[in-house]
């Protein structure tokens, strides 16, 4: 945001007793904020820190010398091809999918609309468990919009990414880049956040920002479905005619809300399926939209196949076509590509 006040790193003093740079690369730990103790890179004084969730500070005694910045600053503004060939665009990484974003705005307490303002690459032996084709970034950022969150957040965030680097080994220009970030507070420390996972680090378009925006409204909507969390019992009814006959499968949820599945056979004709949400079984619902909450929930939810236990009561004959058309919902639902 523009004259967004500056917001320094948090302080970074501790009662850590200052001791040799090679016993402090031997303690630290992966600095790209993914790990399941939450830490955090900071960066005062050209210094930079590794700043742990239990408050405790290690310094690395990592001196980045202004000169060396600003010079390497001034030589990727100052090549415009480069530059541009370098930076992250939305046209030359894959669109993600669907359910990957609503995965992703499900996993973060944060969703964040945000342009880089500056960056600081941790190179050597601080950039702990780096993926090959990948550099390692603290960067700091101004905030345009909290698109999800519980609770307001600074103006200026900082946090680590990893990010590809070209065929040259190169990594793209980060600063002035709007981003959207998925990500979690860190404990203690209001303006810094941790980045969910390794790919929670989106450039903005806005196709995705519509996409990432719905999502985060459709999740916290009341009559949201929930989460599947398994299936529960299933049954076939055979009808009166050859090949005619009603399947009915009952699923397990988070909340204990009931949902279930209807699939219809008629003879002559293509399996009819539904899905219910409510103790009211409607064969008439019919099937979710693709691309939708409800979609999302049944193909990313349930699993592989009917488990037996779902058909302790049916006979061999009826146990098997309701395999076959909980097979048949699967197949009409189509992959969970996240």
């Amino acid at each position: 945001m523009a004259g967004a006040p500056r917001v320094n790193p948090p302080a970074v003093r501790s009662c850590v007793r200052r001791q040799s740079a090679s016993f402090y690369r031997g303690v630290l730990r992966d600095a790209n904020a993914l790990s399941d103790q939450p830490h955090v890179i900071a960066i005062r004084d050209r210094n930079i820190f590794q700043i742990w969730s239990d408050g405790v500070t290690l310094e690395t005694m990592i001196r980045i010398p202004s000169l060396t910045l600003s010079v390497a600053i001034m030589i990727a503004a100052a090549s415009p091809v480069a530059a541009q060939n370098r930076e992250i665009s939305s046209e030359t990484v894959p669109a993600p999918s669907y359910s990957d974003i609503v995965s992703h705005v499900l996993e973060a307490p944060l969703v964040i609309d945000a342009t880089i303002r500056s960056t600081a690459e941790i190179r050597g032996a601080e950039a702990i468990n780096l993926a090959p084709g990948y550099a390692r970034f603290y960067a700091e950022a101004d905030v345009s919009a909290l698109i999800r969150g519980s609770s307001a957040i600074p103006p200026r965030i900082g946090f680590v990414t990893d990010v590809p680097t070209d065929s040259r080994g190169r990594p793209p220009r980060l600063k002035r880049l709007r981003v959207l970030l998925f990500a979690r507070p860190v404990p203690g420390r209001p303006t810094m956040v941790q980045l969910t996972r390794l790919d929670s680090f989106r450039a903005w378009n806005p196709s995705l920002d519509t996409m990432v925006r719905q999502v985060a409204r459709d999740v916290v909507d009341p009559a949201a479905p929930p989460a599947i969390t398994g299936v529960g019992n299933a049954f076939h009814v055979p009808g009166t005619l050859p090949g005619e006959g009603e399947t009915q499968i009952f699923l397990m949820t988070e909340i204990g809300a009931p949902v279930s599945l209807q699939i219809l056979r008629r003879p002559g004709q293509q399996p009819r399926w539904a899905v219910s949400l409510g103790d009211i079984v409607d064969d008439s619902a019919g099937p979710p939209a693709p691309n939708t909450l409800l979609w999302y929930r049944l193909a990313c939810g349930l699993p592989p196949e009917l488990p037996a236990t779902s058909l302790n009561s049916e006979t061999a004959a009826n146990a098997q076509t309701a395999r076959t058309d909980y097979r048949f919902v699967l197949t009409q639902l189509g992959p969970c590509t996240r």
